[in-house]
């Protein structure tokens, strides 16, 4: 977004009659007003949002930054991107420094409004004019736009953040005091760069989308706009400008920001001791996240698991935040599987098999009766063996193919009702089925093709057509427990194992008969996290309202009936686990979770980027949920922490208006999968979101 214009302090928005205006203040709080607003003042240079002047209750001037065209084709999914990015950013300014209502060097929010057809962000009103509209500066003045320009780049460094939007058109002057907009061009440092901004405002390395983004992509921004203000003129797109020794304090103190590589441009911390040598650091400046002892918490906790043996030298994942790496052993004899329903062992038996006839009524099949190979592969298939039970289990059957294709692999999802855990399962096998485990080297296939494109078409298609999915239906009391879905899965070395999925009602969840004895032989545990039952955190105050829902300190009772019920043999639970704070979106400006939400699709995982994850999402729990809700892992041995929102949005009327995006459901399987050393995972290091 560009700088607005002069703002509502020159003339004013236009005396349109007043709108009911509903919208969140930077604590999350819920306000309303009534506003007037003016005319647009244009589109941002990408096309994506609107500014304009706004008047709240008469009295408060503001600017108001919203999606240009909502409904044109194409252009909702970025637009609705790039403002959640904006309040993101702005919040986190706002916080950052501390003192409500400051946010210098960068525009001050004082609301807004993400879930909404047409979204919102509300500022004061700017300061000064843009850079492009200034000419004939005094060398006074000069120094200190260059200063406080490199001051800015450097406290977004100590947040993490790269302003890839520094142009004449986004920075203010107002005479004594530099002002940055343009906040959705912001991004977080080590994301790989996005080919955007114009020349020569943006580096090399940002126009072409090359490498990782590096806070001293902004010092080249920072230049090029310094030589624009002394000399009137745009600089070189791809090079120091050639008449550069001309300007002498320029050169003398620009000159290495215009290095066509990041890696050759100073920091900016070390520029400032240049131009600044008096002003304090950037990280004494700034307030931090408040999870800074909540992050320690975790380390302390992770050491206490090492010391009990939780990772061998080298195997663990996310540098000991997770599992052992390796296969776990089992004692089942060759051929022979743990039935998941029943718990006894069961091997293939030809003479116990069945097929479903035309009305899918089991029928008895005869091995023998089919002399094609290829095509009694292809009937064993779609074929299942009669498993007898035993005396709390009635008789039961199982597909052919999994009882044939090595150990089994069963996940079970853990949650009350509400939580999102259905739909965290839904989009987990939908990513899998479109390919998302093939670059760890696992491809899949299904255990019984009719029942697979049962699940697709009755839960994966509603869904991605934005369709919100019925709960899950409880088991009476002389039911036993099914997964609802398994696949095939080979991994990179060729081996074959079934993945079986259960997930229960919560009600379920919450019995002490034999329903939940089927976890007993459960191999990895799923705990999902409800954010409104969790925190108490004020932006979620109207969901918990609409949905008759309170803040429970005491954590999901269904986790504490799982771990309860799973037995162990020492301290520690060894079924390898994943906490995931589901519904995510509903906290995607919420630091860290806006760091590891708004990452790009598809971003390959690493045991430090797990690490890293985990530490992160602990210590938000542990602020704002407290400690029940992380009994799961202070219980489990091998266990890891992750955020994944399955909708990408708030439901109405039963439907996802805005449609249905997936963000980051398949790393905690991913994390799963590592722990049972079914994916191996590169250990991360230079290059990576977050390097230091």
């Amino acid at each position: 977004m560009s700088a607005p214009g002069p703002g509502p302090q020159s003339g004013g928005p236009a005396r349109a009659e007043p709108v009911e205006l509903s919208f969140l203040d930077p604590d999350g709080r819920r306000c309303h007003a009534w506003a007037r607003f003016g005319s647009d003042a244009g589109p941002s240079p990408r096309g994506l949002h609107r500014t304009r002047n706004a008047l709240l209750n008469e009295r408060v001037r503001c600017v108001q930054v919203r999606i240009a065209d909502p409904d044109a084709p194409g252009a909702g999914e970025a637009a609705r991107a790039a403002l959640d990015t904006e309040a993101a950013t702005a919040l986190r300014l706002y916080h950052a420094f501390g003192s409500p209502g400051t946010a210098r060097p960068f525009p001050v929010v004082i609301g807004y409004e993400l879930d909404v057809a047409e979204p919102f962000v509300l500022y004061r009103p700017p300061r000064g004019r843009t850079a492009e509209k200034l000419h004939g500066l005094p060398s006074t003045h000069l120094r200190i736009i260059e200063r406080d320009l490199v001051d800015a780049v450097g406290l977004l460094a100590e947040l993490d953040l790269v302003h890839h939007g520094i142009t004449p058109a986004t920075v203010r002057w107002d005479g004594s005091e530099i002002q940055v907009w343009g906040l959705d061009a912001v991004t977080h440092t080590g994301r790989p760069r996005a080919p955007r901004g114009p020349a020569p405002y943006a580096p090399p390395e940002v126009r072409g989308g090359i490498g990782r983004s590096d806070p001293r992509d902004a010092l080249w921004s920072t230049a090029q706009v310094m030589y624009r203000l002394v000399t009137g003129r745009a600089g070189d797109p791809d090079r120091a400008p050639a008449d550069l020794a001309d300007h002498r304090s320029l050169a003398h103190t620009m000159g290495p920001s215009f290095a066509p590589r990041a890696a050759d441009r100073p920091a900016p911390a070390v520029l400032l001791g240049l131009l600044a040598p008096d002003r304090a650091p950037a990280a004494t400046r700034l307030a931090g996240d408040g999870l800074t002892a909540h992050r320690a918490a975790f380390d302390r906790a992770l050491a206490l698991k090492r010391s009990a043996g939780a990772a061998p030298p080298g195997g663990a994942v996310g540098h000991d935040a997770g599992g052992p790496g390796t296969e776990p052993t089992t004692d089942t004899a060759a051929g022979e599987v743990l039935c998941p329903y029943c718990l006894e062992l069961i091997r293939f038996d030809p003479t116990a098999l069945y097929t479903p006839d035309a009305v899918q009524e089991l029928q008895p099949y005869d091995l023998g009766a089919q002399r094609s190979p290829r095509l009694l592969a292809d009937e064993l298939r779609g074929a299942f063996q009669l498993c007898q039970g035993n005396a709390g289990v009635p008789p039961h059957h199982i597909p052919v193919p999994y009882l044939t294709n090595g150990r089994p692999l069963t996940v079970a999802m853990i949650g009350q009702s509400n939580t999102g855990k259905s739909h965290l399962l839904t989009q987990m096998i939908a990513e899998i089925a479109d390919d998302r485990l093939k670059p760890y080297g696992v491809s899949w296939q299904s255990v019984n093709p009719e029942q697979h494109a049962s699940f697709l078409n009755n839960r994966v298609v509603p869904l991605r057509d934005g369709r919100v999915l019925a709960h899950t239906a409880g088991l009476g009391h002389s039911d036993s427990a099914r997964f609802v879905e398994s696949l095939l899965i080979t991994d990179a070395r060729g081996r074959i194992r079934p993945l079986a999925f259960f997930d229960l009602a919560g009600e379920d969840l919450l019995r002490t008969d034999a329903l939940l004895r089927f976890l007993l032989g459960i191999d990895a545990l799923v705990f999902v996290v409800d954010p409104t039952l969790a925190m108490p955190l004020a932006q979620l105050d109207d969901i918990r309202t609409a949905l008759g829902q309170h803040v429970n300190r005491d954590g999901d009772p269904a986790f504490a009936t799982a771990l309860d019920r799973i037995p162990r043999t020492g301290a520690y639970l060894t079924v390898p686990s994943a906490v995931v704070v589901a519904k995510a979106d509903l906290l995607r400006s919420e630091p860290p979770v806006d760091r590891w939400l708004g990452e790009p699709g598809h971003t390959p995982l690493s045991r430090r980027r797990i690490h890293e994850e985990s530490r992160d999402v602990y210590a938000l729990l542990e602020r704002h949920a407290g400690k029940a809700w992380l009994r799961p892992f202070d219980t489990a041995l091998h266990c890891t922490l992750h955020v994944a929102s399955a909708t990408g949005g708030r439901q109405e009327d039963s439907r996802y208006p805005r449609g249905v995006r997936a963000q980051r459901v398949l790393e905690p399987l991913i994390s799963l999968l590592a722990m049972h050393g079914i994916v191996e995972l590169a250990d991360g290091g230079a290059g990576e979101e977050g390097d230091r």
